[in-house]
């Protein structure tokens, strides 16, 4: 079977691991579909001849140690988990990719100085527990262990309870100490159409937006549909769409890029005849300048301040904050001079997505790489990316890995 063949059954194959079939892929953390995609990876690390460890988040590690004792590994590797009804290569594809560069190691007894370690990661979408990046987050001391332990699902089902459902040990390690990462490397598909419209294979990303998510917590007074009069409601949905209906004009005047997404709504008690007491819904503002996140967070919350009257009360709790990230030159340098000598076209892009690559640049070298997506389509079910170009960055993080872990 060809690296292009494998990578497209093991795309298929994890594409097979939704709760929500015919309909995109719904994969959340600690769920069924989270088990049966977590042993599939651990049996391809397995036999691609990787040593495997989980550690107390349930991040998955499959290690090719080297030579020097006690020495730093490079990281290769995404996410596993999705969003809701969404595709199948948003995370997946940049794991697949890092086991086929340990099998190319392994294929050719190549022995590192340095280890080479492929790694899985949970929760980076947050569509369970919220705020995202959470396995990363995690390794690097970013998210606590009292915040973790605290973090609750729409269910009420807490993480411990979640990971102890499926097997998984929350007792283990978590923090990683950074010292033992020389670099971090993630392939992941574009989710946007410049590639595809610039007809060009790879995009070498030079940096990633800054983000931050809100929760926000409107309550008012319920009351029935039929009798209580029009200027005696305090209706939370009315004054939440009121300030919803304003947030975009916030991102526009910024410009530059900036955005602001309501991606979630929840409306209680949710009846159709009851006056609404309670609405939460997200806020999420990115930006590539952390001054226009930062303008855009204080006209928000003076917005929601304002909606404080006739009974009204909010709140907004922050989630989530990371700020701009430029990332390695000296790795962007190195992808770029592999992908020359690959004579595999590049070109440099920027990165309005989120990454756990954004979290672990604060402690090390990270470098990532873009595959074209399909009309720019992601977060779907029609989301898709060819095969060879996965297979491509297969080839270039195979080069770039060869020279970081100095294979002897």
């Amino acid at each position: 079977m060809s690296l292009i063949e494998r990578i497209e059954k093991q795309i298929n194959d994890l594409s097979e691991f939704t709760s929500t079939p015919g309909e995109g892929t719904t994969r959340l953390t600690y769920s069924k579909e989270d088990l049966l995609t977590r042993n599939y990876i651990k049996n391809k690390m397995i036999e691609y001849g990787l040593t495997v460890q989980e550690d107390g988040f349930g991040n998955i590690f499959g290690k090719l140690e080297g030579t020097l004792k006690d020495a730093p590994s490079v990281l290769l590797g995404s996410h596993f988990d999705s969003v809701p009804n969404g595709g199948a290569y948003d995370g997946p594809a940049g794991v697949i990719v890092a086991l086929e560069v340990a099998a190319l190691f392994a294929k050719n007894q190549l022995t590192p100085k340095y280890p080479l370690e492929v790694v899985a990661l949970i929760e980076e979408e947050g569509a369970r527990f919220g705020g995202g990046l959470m396995g990363s987050r995690g390794i690097m001391g970013t998210l606590s262990e009292e915040s973790f332990k605290n973090l609750r699902d729409k269910d009420g089902i807490t993480t411990i309870e979640a990971m102890s459902k499926i097997g998984l040990d929350p007792s283990l390690p978590k923090r990683r100490n950074p010292n033992s990462i020389k670099a971090f490397l993630e392939l992941h598909i574009e989710q946007g159409p410049i590639l595809e419209e610039k007809n060009i294979p790879i995009g070498v990303v030079e940096a990633i937006v800054g983000l931050t998510l809100f929760e926000i917590t409107i309550e008012g007074k319920a009351g029935h549909a039929g009798t209580t009069p029009m200027d005696r409601r305090t209706d939370a949905l009315v004054a939440a769409a009121q300030i919803i209906s304003q947030l975009p004009s916030f991102a526009i005047e910024e410009g530059e890029g900036t955005v602001i997404t309501t991606g979630r709504l929840d409306v209680l008690p949710n009846g159709a005849n009851v006056i609404p007491n309670k609405v939460v819904f997200s806020v999420d503002i990115r930006s590539s300048k952390e001054e226009h996140i930062n303008n855009v967070i204080r006209r928000m919350k003076e917005l929601i301040e304002s909606y404080q009257v006739q009974g009204i009360h909010s709140t907004a709790e922050q989630l989530l904050y990371m700020p701009p990230k430029i990332l390695s030159n000296e790795i962007k340098d190195l992808l770029k001079d592999k992908s020359s000598d690959l004579e595999i076209p590049y070109c440099s892009i920027d990165s309005g997505a989120g990454h756990d690559a954004m979290v672990f640049s604060d402690v090390t070298d990270v470098g990532m790489l873009f595959v074209p997506s399909k009309a720019g389509l992601s977060h779907c079910p029609e989301e898709w990316s060819d095969a060879r170009h996965l297979a491509n960055g297969v080839q270039i993080f195979y080069e770039v890995a060869k020279c970081l872990t100095e294979v002897e």
